[in-house]
């Protein structure tokens, strides 16, 4: 069995930035558990696996350790490798997940946007793991949405300077993950950055589905539905957010990275070497 497959650094303007996503294209569904065991393999925070289905694709994520409901990053690195790799033209692309469906486009100045669901977060009591993983003065606000907290700081450097306990906040109930951030500076309305160690990522460098959340939030608060947001990880990257009432929209850029093959069946046993290694 060969299978295309790609390294493709997402909401990047260069290389070794951004986020990196998997990309695997299949010709029909495989099981769970190789396609876990993929994701594990190449040790991105998503692959994404494609099926050509009826109208679009079929797409799943998955992170070295559990299959999530949505990822921004992997979607936008499936687009522009099935845009890239001339394997479709359809505009929009439409991709059928555990989220419902969500489109691709290419917009005028080349970047690409997704059409995902808002899920505007909550105010909410914060868990004691959650503040003591942070380990941070500042706090403005606690919410939450269907998967994530989000913290707000009074500050953009202590969203850069953060040292988070993780440990403590893999300890987090009913939680993927932790988003902190702070209104920006600069060019950037917002800044952030996030935390997932309940699905095995520490520190995803650049996520673009927590942008659903904020988005919303950062749009009631800056009276603005146009935002530019920076997720300040050591990779950093940008995210452009429209929100339309329950949509929002996520552009960023991506770059292929590497592209290659996988080769053998799930199990397969290591060839015999005919004489030793010197």
């Amino acid at each position: 069995m060969t299978i295309q497959i790609a390294l493709i650094d997402a909401f990047a303007d260069r290389v070794f930035s951004g986020n990196p996503a998997g990309v695997c294209l299949l010709t029909h569904h495989q099981e769970d558990a190789w396609m876990q065991a993929v994701a594990a393999e190449l040790g991105a925070s998503e692959t994404a696996f494609l099926v050509p289905v009826a109208g679009g694709w079929h797409l799943r994520w998955f992170t070295p350790t559990a299959e999530v409901e949505l990822c921004g990053h992997a979607t936008l690195a499936s687009a522009h490798y099935l845009w890239n790799r001339n394997q479709v033209d359809d505009e929009p692309l439409r991709f059928f997940t555990l989220s419902g469906e969500l489109t691709a486009r290419r917009t005028s100045d080349g970047w690409i946007e997704l059409d995902f669901p808002a899920t505007p977060p909550e105010p909410a009591t914060p868990p004691g793991a959650l503040l003591d993983g942070l380990g941070i003065d500042g706090v403005v606000a606690v919410y939450k949405s269907r998967n994530d907290y989000f913290v707000e700081v009074s500050d953009p450097a202590l969203v850069r300077e953060l040292r988070p306990d993780m440990d403590r906040l893999r300890s987090i109930p009913s939680a993927r993950g932790v988003a902190v951030t702070s209104v920006g500076e600069g060019l950037f309305d917002f800044v952030l950055r996030f935390f997932a160690p309940n699905v095995g990522v520490d520190e995803d460098p650049v996520t673009g589905s927590v942008h659903c959340a904020l988005g919303p939030y950062w749009a009631e608060r800056l009276e603005k539905n146009d935002l530019l947001a920076r997720q300040l990880s050591a990779r950093e990257g940008t995210v452009r957010v429209g929100v339309r009432g329950d949509r929002v929209l996520l552009a960023g850029q991506a770059i292929t990275v590497l592209e290659g093959a996988l080769v053998g069946e799930a199990g397969d046993p290591v060839p015999r070497v005919a004489a030793p290694l010197a």
